[in-house]
């Protein structure tokens, strides 16, 4: 399938929009009153710190919703003020946080429903609209929906499309696509489906066994077992990596998308020369910027002398895990929440650990003169940072502001 074809073709459809309805005015004073924080705007404007009695509160100076996730949740805004009567549904989150997806549901935009983990569009008429979230949705979902002949509305983060352009242009030049990312996360999903040949790699480790093969060969059995469900249909180890592109899922490690770019091109090189590099190698930058202006603001963050670290996004957010690893990685205590709900008291926390588990925590805050560090991920309303810093405030009952 032609999916560029496809997707300038939906483009231009009557049902097809992305650039929202007209009504920015009235949903950004909703959105102002709904998601952000005038707290936090007082600890921004006292240079991302804040000191009540013995607590000390230091803001990363990145951090929380960014300019794609709240063109997403606008755009849904105003598509229920355009449609104020129709069924709306949505192909999956609008974005990874359990507040504003409650909201979602609450203003009668329903999820897609999962049966036998596929989702059953059979639920969506004409007559209906449904939203593409900001992780974007996979080709064969938006040619359901074409087919279909509802209105789609398509809030898909412009980072994102850049990506899916970028392997675009690896299966024009007939390169397989190496993309730095989860398979099962539906923003890798949405890119796998518009490139060709692709290979999903997680981390480095699996990146440097990928490049050890393309090097010195091996087991081509295991590999495809190991990659069983991250690489193209019909992938062949031995002849679709001759060829190679970089690409990432956007919110994944910065730093560890550049290592891998840097391990590919060295092992291409190595193998087929300097002057035949670029017919076997193709690196273009799809690092969001704002993806990259979170974790360098946590790089930051731990350097400073901190007693405990509270990050704050959705459970199933990437990118609020890769900022909860940059601080896991410097041995700083360290929790990962999605509420304020998580913290029961002062003696106990409820909170993700980088394993996905979730464990509870005792005696997590200490007491006396402490320094807490917070930051959270792209997803999550400054209201939700708000709440958390004003509980641990609460539970060491300190008196006013200083």
């Amino acid at each position: 399938m032609d999916t560029k074809a496809f997707k300038r073709s939906l483009q231009h459809s009557a049902n097809y929009n992305r650039k929202g309805f007209g009504h920015q005015a009235e949903v950004a004073t909703q959105l102002q009153s709904e998601y952000q924080s005038n707290l936090i705007q007082e600890i921004r404007d006292r240079n991302y710190t804040l000191t009540r009695g013995d607590v000390t509160i230091r803001l990363a100076q990145a951090f929380g919703f960014c300019w794609g996730v709240e063109r997403a949740v606008a755009m849904a805004y105003e598509t229920r003020q355009h449609f104020p009567t129709q069924n709306i549904w949505i192909t999956n989150e609008i974005i990874h946080n359990p507040s504003v997806n409650k909201r979602m549901q609450e203003m009668g935009v329903e999820f897609i429903p999962v049966m036998d983990n596929k989702k059953d569009f059979s639920v969506v008429n004409q007559s209906d609209v449904v939203i593409l979230p900001a992780f974007g949705a996979s080709v064969e979902e938006m040619q359901i929906l074409n087919d279909k002949g509802c209105q789609i509305v398509d809030t898909t983060c412009p980072w994102v499309s850049k990506v899916w352009n970028t392997v675009e242009k690896h299966k024009k030049g007939d390169y397989t696509s190496i993309i730095h990312g989860k398979y099962k996360h539906e923003e890798t999903v949405a890119t796998s489906s518009f490139a060709g040949k692709y290979l999903i790699v997680l981390n480095l480790k699996e990146a440097e066994y990928v490049t050890n093969y393309i090097l010195n060969g091996g087991n081509r059995e295991e590999f495809l077992a190991k990659f069983s469900k991250a690489c193209s249909s019909g992938f062949d180890p031995d002849r679709d990596l001759e060829r190679v592109g970089i690409a990432n899922q956007t919110t994944m490690l910065k730093g560890e998308t550049e290592q891998i770019g840097k391990l590919l091109e060295k092992t291409m090189m190595q193998k087929y020369g300097t002057l035949e590099l670029n017919q076997h190698f193709k690196s273009f930058n799809t690092i969001c910027d704002a993806t990259q202006e979170r974790q360098d603001a946590m790089l930051e963050l731990v350097e400073e002398n901190l007693d405990l670290m509270v990050v704050i996004g959705g459970f199933n957010s990437s990118n609020t895990t890769q900022l909860q690893q940059i601080v896991f990685d410097r041995g700083i205590p360290s929790y990962h929440i999605d509420s304020v709900e998580r913290i029961a008291s002062i003696d106990k926390i409820e909170h993700r650990k980088l394993t996905g588990e979730l464990v509870i925590t005792e005696n997590w805050l200490p007491s006396g003169k402490i320094k807490v560090g917070i930051t959270s991920g792209a997803s999550t309303p400054d209201k939700v940072v708000e709440d958390v810093i004003e509980k641990i405030f609460a539970l060491q009952a300190t008196p006013a502001l200083v």
